[in-house]
């Protein structure tokens, strides 16, 4: 956590006409069907007191049925998308937000901006459980069912005084219908050129007689995909815009032929340009293959849903009754990514040819011998009178990659990458609903809600790479494993590389036949040019064999649990003191909370079964720290979290004139353990100056508790470091304690003829906000452009203790002490 103060001050401006979707509170805008004339008394949000005055002080916003109606009754993440006070939210399938790593197709709420994990959302007035990805965590909206939905009401200032944890922004109360009766049906179709265009369809039953009601609902949404391709402006050329979609870590990419010979010097492949590729400064030390993987990419990734709904309420008395909701969501979307991801950790020495920091292309393979020839003293290759390579061809890390430009022969089509997310959640709740007397009531209520995420993902195995380019791939290799090739001699290695089962894989371009996105062709694709003197059969070592991708590429999994427990009570009504405005209404309750986080992971990705880079060749493999055997994804082991929350609260409702309402509220909030607890007091109030005009205001202090998963273990996300994505581990602190913000917020409210308006004024002073510490700048403070700017200095000595670096070239070996001198001076400490 990062202890600062935070100050955020806005004042925005709303006008409406009468259809209008921002209304004081009292005005609720209800269609006569959702809210007959006998109903019950409704709760408005911002207030506990059931009963309360229909002016009290707080600015909520009122979408009703009718408005819902005239925009086409959108989706839920339609309508948050254009509330004026919510912006910065996640609700599309956007791999490249950070946001969104893990989240992609959850929508959030976000209010003031002040970040999703701010605003609290509410079902029916009942807290929804958050996502479990692996960024922060949120609330799904894209699960309520919007077919059910009555309205929307959104309360612009803190509220954790009446609702405890995450209230700092505001609330958004999704309240669905509740007098319907009969059927309903709606269907849309969003037409969108370039793809099947976005659909989707709603079904409701009402009926209530008999001292009961019943409400079903189901709804369904499809949204289609729709590649970069299929928009002119995605992209660009690399000098127009080199930061959109290019990267210098790619296939066809960047090899040092000549390692002995003056140092390292990486050079572009010189297929790059025929696939695509863009070669930034040909004959120079710093010539690179430049690879658009945004050409694999989406703008839009095919999302699903369905959602159903029933809420239920029957009489047990004249004086009680019972009301049940039940919440069913399920999603399914994925990310279409580059067909293979950056090998960013080396292979270790548990791998033929590993250890050095580098991956190599040793001088006895069939695809270096070729490339040589085929290529010659253009490439820079050092041979022999008859060709034959002299040095092995080094890869670093980031400077190649298993396929890219020819797309991945796994997946059909293009060849992008493909991994699945998919979400289920439910809702279940219970409410008992007893009138005392005709000024008092007592309400009772359980809410138990589950949320589960499972994200699929695609990388390789850096060793089995590493066994495949020295000739010992593929799954039926005799020799793949460490214990296998224990004690043979160089000269013995080599006499069995590609032989009983072992395959050869070729990183060169040689080996892609073409862009499979752009249709060019490669000319010096080996399966297309003959054979010079060299077997082309698939896992010789020229023409990829199928089998030895599948092999090395592997497919990690992950999934999170989440679950939510509430249980309170809240008595509420008249105190039966009178003041010149009316009675004093008041409202005292107590909540418990449990909250549940669990993550498992499959065996590629768990370090419990893979901790190292050398583990799937070698059981017996070490390594510190355990990194894991992927290349590019992170790795972690399964994880358990949870946490108890005991709340007591109190409002009070004080009519002191019949233009002057003031509304006192206060909530004590205990997490136990380090976390503690906290109490805070809110004051509201508004004055009726006039008819058609009337100002508000108020002030209090808001909380949000430390989410269980942030207070022990660690999570594994995607963060961009420099212009990259790296597998960064998120460790959890016991030591937290809740954020605070003391919020301000006044407003005036205009209100005559056809005419609305609302005037808000909002500031919040944030003080211990929990957050995520800033990993990119963590890093260039460190190490700055160099690399190395502030290593060794003692200003910066207890922020270098923090850095556990993953692998470190051996300073002995062939190449160990070229390959380290030369990342040192490129930026690998």
């Amino acid at each position: 956590m990062s202890v600062r103060q935070m100050r955020i001050g806005s004042t925005s401006f709303i006008a409406l006409a009468v259809a209008t979707i921002s209304a004081p509170a009292f005005a609720q805008n209800s269609d006569a069907d959702d809210q007959p004339s006998d109903a019950k008394e409704i709760v408005v949000t911002g207030s506990l007191i059931r009963g309360s005055s229909e002016e009290a002080p707080a600015p909520v916003d009122v979408i009703g049925a009718e408005e819902l109606s005239k925009q086409g009754s959108p989706s839920a993440i339609d309508l948050l998308k254009n509330l004026p006070n919510s912006s910065g939210i996640i609700g599309d399938a956007n791999q490249f937000d950070a946001r969104a790593q893990g989240n992609e197709g959850v929508a959030s709420v976000n209010l003031r901006g002040l970040g999703p994990q701010r605003t609290l959302v509410l079902l029916n007035g009942k807290r929804i459980v958050q996502s479990g990805g692996s960024g922060i965590p949120i609330v799904d909206v894209n699960l309520i069912p919007s077919g059910a939905i009555g309205r929307i009401e959104v309360l612009k200032d803190g509220a954790a005084a009446t609702y405890g944890s995450d209230a700092i922004a505001g609330v958004v109360n999704f309240i669905t219908r509740t007098n319907q009766d009969g059927f309903r049906a709606s269907a849309d179709y969003r037409y969108i050129s370039g793809s099947d265009g976005d659909y989707g369809g709603a079904v409701s039953y009402g009926h209530s007689g008999d001292g009961g009601r019943i409400f079903v609902s189901a709804g369904y949404q499809r949204r289609s995909e729709l590649q970069t391709v299929d928009r002119d402006f995605t992209i660009q050329p690399y000098p127009n815009n080199p930061q959109g979609g290019w990267t210098g870590g790619g296939n066809p990419g960047n090899f040092d032929f000549n390692a002995t010979v003056g140092g390292l010097v990486f050079t572009t492949d010189l297929g790059c340009e025929a696939l695509g590729g863009f070669r930034s400064l040909p004959g120079s030390s710093t010539d690179r293959c430049f690879n658009q993987y945004g050409l694999f990419g989406n703008l839009v990734e095919p999302e699903e849903r369905f959602q159903l709904f029933l809420d239920a309420e029957v009489d047990l008395s004249e004086s009680t009754s019972l009301r049940m909701n039940a919440l069913w969501g399920h999603s399914e979307t994925r990310i279409t990514t580059s067909p293979s991801y950056l090998p960013t950790l080396p292979p270790s020495a548990n791998a033929a040819g590993g250890g050095g920091g580098v991956f190599q292309i040793p001088t006895y393979a069939p695809a270096l011998r070729d490339y040589c020839r085929v290529y010659g003293a253009a490439a820079g290759c050092l041979t022999d009178a008859s060709g034959t390579p002299l040095a092995p061809a080094l890869a670093f890390p980031v400077l190649f990659r298993p396929v890219l430009l020819g797309g991945n022969a796994l997946f059909p089509g293009r060849g992008s990458a493909t991994s699945p997310r998919i979400s289920d959640q439910m809702m279940v709740t219970a409410e008992l609903d007893t009138a005392l007397s005709e000024k008092l009531n007592f309400t009772t209520s359980v809410t138990y809600s589950r949320y589960d995420r499972s994200f699929g993902g695609t990388d390789t195995f850096g060793d089995l790479f590493q066994n495949a380019l020295a000739g010992f791939g593929g799954p039926n290799c005799a020799y793949s494993s460490t214990a296998s090739r224990a004690g043979l001699s160089a000269t013995q290695l080599a006499a069995l590389a590609g032989t009983n089962g072992c395959t050869f894989w070729n990183p060169f371009s040689t080996a892609v036949q073409g862009n499979p996105v752009t249709g060019q062709t490669n000319p010096n694709y080996a399966g297309s040019r003959g054979t010079n003197g060299l077997s082309t059969a698939p896992g010789a070592g020229l023409i990829n064999d199928l089998g030895t991708l599948d092999w090395m590429f592997q497919t990690p999994n992950t999934q999170a649990f989440t679950t939510q427990f509430v249980a309170d009570a809240v008595i509420s009504g008249q105190t039966g003191l009178t003041l010149p405005g009316g009675e004093v209404g008041f409202a005292l309750g107590a909540q418990y909370r449990r909250n549940t986080y669990s993550r498992r992971y499959n065996n590629i990705s768990n370090l419990d079964f893979n901790p190292c880079p050398g583990t799937p060749l070698n059981p017996s493999a070490t390594c510190t720290p355990q990194t894991g055997a992927l290349g590019f994804l992170g790795t972690n082991r399964n994880g358990d979290s949870k946490g108890d929350v005991y709340a007591a609260f109190a409002e009070l409702q004080l009519p002191v004139t019949d233009a002057f309402n003031v509304q006192l509220s206060a909530r004590y909030e205990d997490y136990g353990g380090a976390v503690g607890s906290t109490f805070d007091p809110q004051a509201r109030a508004k004055f009726q100056l006039t008819d058609w005009l009337a100002i508000r205001g108020g002030i209090g202090t808001t909380f949000r508790g430390p989410p269980s998963q942030s207070l022990a273990g660690n999570l594994t996300s995607l963060q961009i470091i420099g212009s990259s994505f790296r597998a960064i581990d998120i460790n959890g602190n016991p030591n937290l304690a809740p954020e605070s913000a003391t919020t301000y917020n006044g407003g005036l409210l205009i209100n005559t003829g056809g005419f609305r308006a609302s005037v808000d004024y909002f500031k919040y002073d944030f003080t211990g906000p929990i957050e995520s510490e800033p990993v990119a700048g963590i890093v260039a403070a460190m190490f700055g452009a160099s690399g190395t700017a502030n290593c060794g200095n003692p200003a910066y000595a207890a922020l270098q203790s923090r850095f556990t670096f993953t692998d470190r070239p051996p300073l002995s070996g062939p190449f160990g002490l070229l390959v380290h001198d030369r990342l040192l001076r490129h930026g690998w400490p």
